[in-house]
This record gives structure tokens, C-alpha cells and sequence, in this order.
């Protein structure tokens, strides 16, 4: 497997931090290098481990939830998770299945740690569940890869997963671009979920320190106000309750998280 036309130096270094080897740390996972621990620590240090780890887990939490409430209420039976990072508890494939067993899900990084941690785990999925390097800034290198065109019918309804993943594009990339070629390449009935770092309730203190942090990594990190978040959004039909954080986005009785630090929302094609 190859990251096409990606950088080499935007996809592996075990001498820079990688956004989804340190989001494993967090998790307290073991897939990670010695400078991914130390990012992760000056962030753990300045935030706390409470609130850096619950903001990590509120973005889990909600894409399990949104995985099975697409598959349960709207029939999705084809997922693609974009930026999927290293596999934790709760994966993509695991929440679609618990709902409908036959559903296909594709895991895209532009990390091939990625990938190949998640070849070991999908070994037990069969042909419903497959992984891609590749770089959501590129979303031909997504929609048409051979790889994703063997496991997914664009002709049909597809849910597209961007779970803190594209606060990592700069302006000077288009984000808003960006999401208008994803959105134009799904048939109708498709939806898109994304969670994004929020300015309007992150104390400045705090998105300098993370600036700094992943200001090195391959994928610095763009912090975006709710009407920028909102905007990522335009074109599709927002489901209820529309933009709001993640934790709050229909969340399982007893179990509401909202930290405030992302806005999330999950959009139809129609």
C-alpha cells in the first residue's frame, strides 16, 4: 500500500509528531514514538490529563454514536472514515456491525502506521472492512482509489467520517473547497460528520499552546470560529440538533459530554 502522490515528509517521521500517533497516546494506547509521548505531554501538562483526555474521548464517543444512528435510522450500510488515526476501542467497522453486519467500512490515513495497525485488526472483518493511505486534502486520492472503489458503490448512499481531523487543513488549502469535492461525489441520501476545533469557548492560552504543539507534526493545527465550522457544512441538510459539541450531539442518556473545545455536526445530501 503507498500514499500516491502524498508528500513523504507530510505522511512518516518518527522524528516529528504525528497528530494520530499522539491522538493514540491519549487514548492510552502503545502505537507511538518517544516525540509523539512528549507532544502529547506538554499538552497534558498545560490542559491536565481530565480535560485532555475527556475532549478526546467526547470525539469518539460521538462517532460511535453517529455511526450506529446512520446505520439504524437511515439504512447507511458503507462508511468511510477519513483521518481514522490508530485503532482504539469502539472502531468505525465495530459500531456500524453492531447495527447491520453487512456494512463496509474504509479507514483512511495519511499516516501507513495507520494502515498497517489496522490491516491486524480488520483480519477478523473479512471483506467488509479495508484500510487506505491516503490524504483527505487529495479527495480524488480517496473517491477513486482502486482499493476504495472495490469496496464501496459511490452510486449508493455513503456516510463520510471527518472526526478531528480537519482542523488539521490550513486556509491556504481550502478547506471549504475541500468539502464541496466530497459533498459533490456523493450520491444522494450521503452524509458527511465532523467535529472541529473550536475558538469560540478555548481560552487563548490554550489554542497557543496547541498551535505550538503540532506546529512541527505534519499537519498543523487551524483552530476555526462556529460560523467557519458552520460553513464546512454548506450544501448539506443538517440533522438535529444541528451544530453543536460533540458531546451534545444526541447523546446516550446519562452520558452527556460537553467540553466546548469542538463543534460537530452531521449533514444529508439531498
Amino acid at each position: 500500500m503507498t500514499a500516491g502522490s502524498i508528500p513523504e515528509d507530510e505522511v512518516f517521521s518518527p522524528d516529528r509528531p504525528s497528530p494520530a500517533r499522539m491522538y493514540d497516546y491519549f487514548l492510552h494506547g502503545t502505537d507511538n514514538f518517544p516525540v509523539d509521548r512528549e507532544a502529547a505531554d506538554r499538552v497534558i501538562e498545560r490542559l491536565g490529563v481530565t480535560l485532555t483526555r475527556s475532549v478526546v474521548w467526547e470525539n469518539r464517543h460521538f462517532l460511535g454514536r453517529v455511526v450506529r444512528h446512520l446505520a439504524a435510522e437511515h439504512g447507511i450500510r458503507q462508511f468511510i472514515d477519513v483521518g481514522a488515526g490508530l485503532p482504539s476501542v469502539d472502531n468505525t467497522h465495530q459500531a456500524a456491525h453492531s447495527v447491520a453486519p453487512e456494512a463496509r467500512v474504509l479507514y483512511v490515513d495519511n499516516d501507513p502506521v495507520v494502515a498497517a495497525h489496522a490491516e491486524r485488526l480488520l483480519k477478523g472483518a473479512g471483506d467488509r472492512a479495508r484500510a487506505l493511505t491516503a490524504d483527505l486534502r487529495r479527495p480524488e486520492s480517496i473517491l477513486e482509489s482502486p482499493v476504495t472503489r472495490d469496496l464501496i458503490d459511490l452510486s449508493q448512499p455513503v456516510a463520510l467520517l471527518f472526526v478531528a481531523v480537519f482542523h488539521f487543513v490550513k486556509p491556504e488549502e481550502d478547506p471549504r473547497g475541500l468539502m464541496a469535492r466530497y459533498r459533490d461525489g456523493l450520491a444522494p441520501g450521503s452524509f458527511a460528520a465532523l467535529t472541529h476545533l473550536c475558538t469560540d469557548d478555548s481560552p487563548d492560552d490554550e489554542r497557543r499552546l496547541m498551535t505550538e504543539t503540532y506546529k512541527n507534526s505534519p499537519a498543523p493545527m487551524v483552530y476555526r470560529t462556529g460560523e467557519e465550522i458552520g460553513s464546512l457544512m454548506d450544501g448539506f441538510e443538517l440533522l438535529e440538533p444541528g451544530l453543536v459539541p460533540p458531546g451534545l450531539w444526541r447523546p446516550e442518556p446519562g452520558r452527556e459530554e460537553s467540553t466546548r473545545r469542538f463543534l460537530s455536526a452531521v449533514g444529508r445530501v439531498s
